[in-house]
C-alpha cells in the first residue's frame, strides 16, 4: 500500500550531460562511450532510486536527451536533420523540433534493449516511460499528414507495438505522457483519449498516463502564474480518463492550486498516482509536508490505489536536490502507512 514512484527523468550525471540543463547535448563524442556511459547513468539512477526507499523504480530517463524526441529519433518518416522552430503547448514557448516528412514508421524496437538492461539492475518493480499520441505530435513539425488528429492515431499505433514488446521484456509499468492533455482539453475527450486507448489496446503490463503542469522552468512558471486561484484543468479532462482503459492516472498536487476535489472525477476506477513532491523548487519537503498532500488525497480515494510519486520529471534540478526529495517522499509515505 502507498508504494511510491517518480515521474520521470532524474538529473542527468555532469559526464553523461550538462546539469541542471532541458535537452542538454551529450558529453561524450563517441558512440560506443557514450552508450556506455547511458548505461552508467542508468545503473546510478536506480541505486539511487533504490537507496531512497522508492518502490517502482525507472531507468530515470538517462539514455535520453528529451523524453519525446529520445523516442522519435529512431522512427522513419522524421527529419532531425532539417528541425523547424515551433511553438509548442499551444505556443507556450519555443523549441526547435523536428518533422513529419512522410508516412511514420517502426522498423524494428525502439527502447527493448534500454528495458532489458534496467531490467537487469534491480529486483523492485521497473516502470518505463514514453511520450503519449498527443504529446508526440505537438512537439514536432508535421509536413505531411496535414491532421493531429491522424497524426496521433499514427504514433498512437507505434507506441502500442513497442509497449507489448518492453511488457515482454520485463516492465511493470509503462507510463505514457501527456502534459499536452492539460492544454488542449477540448481534444483530450475526443481524439486524445481514443489514441491512448490505442496505444495501451493489448498490453499486458500496467498502464499509466502522466499528466502536469511540466518541468520548473520559465515558460512553465509563467504559464502557471496566469491560470487564476484554482487550476481547473484536470476537471475537464478527468471524465474521459475515468472511461479510458488506462489502469493508472497520475496528476500534480504539491504546490500547485490543483483542488484535491477533482480526484472524485475518477469514480475509484482508477489508481492515482499523487503528485506529493514539487519539481520547481530547489529545497526537498519535509516528509511531513509529502504526508500531508497523501492524507488529502485519501479523502477522495481509498489509500491502496493512491501511489506517491513526484509532480513531474526532475533532470533540471541539482541531483543533491533530487535526492532529498526522493528520500522524503519515501518517508512521507511511510508516515502516512503506519497511521492506517
Amino acid at each position: 500500500m502507498l508504494k511510491t514512484t517518480i515521474s520521470g527523468s532524474l538529473p542527468k550525471p555532469f559526464w553523461l550531460a550538462e546539469p541542471e540543463v532541458l535537452w542538454a547535448k551529450w558529453s561524450i563524442e563517441d558512440a560506443a562511450r557514450l552508450e556506455e556511459a547511458k548505461r552508467d547513468a542508468v545503473r546510478l539512477a536506480i541505486r539511487d532510486q533504490e537507496q531512497a526507499g522508492i518502490d517502482i523504480v525507472s531507468d530515470g530517463e538517462q539514455s535520453r536527451q528529451h523524453f519525446v524526441h529520445g523516442m522519435l529519433e529512431k522512427i522513419e518518416g522524421i527529419d532531425f536533420l532539417n528541425k523547424q522552430r515551433i511553438g509548442i503547448r499551444n505556443d507556450r514557448y519555443k523549441a526547435d523540433c523536428p518533422t513529419v516528412t512522410s508516412k511514420i514508421q517502426r522498423t524494428g524496437p525502439i527502447h527493448q534493449s534500454e528495458v532489458a538492461f534496467a531490467r537487469r539492475q534491480t529486483k523492485r518493480d521497473l516502470k518505463f516511460t514514453m511520450p503519449g499520441p498527443m504529446t508526440i505530435v505537438d512537439t514536432l513539425a508535421d509536413n505531411h499528414y496535414g491532421d493531429r488528429a491522424q497524426l496521433a492515431m499514427a504514433f498512437a499505433g507505434i507506441l502500442n507495438l513497442e509497449a507489448k514488446e518492453l511488457a515482454k521484456a520485463g516492465v511493470n509499468v509503462i507510463q505514457f505522457d501527456e502534459p499536452a492533455f492539460n492544454v488542449y482539453l477540448d481534444e483530450v475527450p475526443t481524439w486524445g483519449v481514443e489514441a491512448l486507448n490505442l496505444a495501451v489496446e493489448g498490453v499486458t503490463c500496467k498502464t499509466a498516463v502522466h499528466i502536469c503542469y511540466g518541468y520548473g522552468i520559465k515558460a512553465n512558471l509563467e504559464w502557471k502564474a496566469g491560470l487564476g486561484e484554482i487550476w481547473d484543468q484536470y476537471s475537464k479532462i478527468l471524465p474521459a480518463l475515468a472511461s479510458s482503459n488506462i489502469d493508472q492516472i497520475s496528476l500534480e498536487f504539491a504546490g500547485s492550486r490543483v483542488p484535491f476535489e477533482v480526484i472524485e472525477l475518477l469514480e475509484d476506477k482508477k489508481d492515482l498516482l499523487v503528485g506529493a513532491i514539487d519539481v520547481t523548487t530547489l529545497e526537498a519537503e519535509t516528509p511531513d509536508q509529502v504526508a500531508d498532500v497523501i492524507r488529502k488525497s485519501m479523502k477522495y480515494i481509498s489509500p491502496e490505489k493512491i501511489y506517491p510519486c513526484t509532480n513531474c520529471g526532475m533532470v533540471p534540478l541539482p541531483r543533491e536536490v533530487s535526492m532529498g526529495k526522493l528520500t522524503s517522499l519515501v518517508e512521507g509515505a511511510k508516515k502516512v502507512r503506519s497511521e492506517i
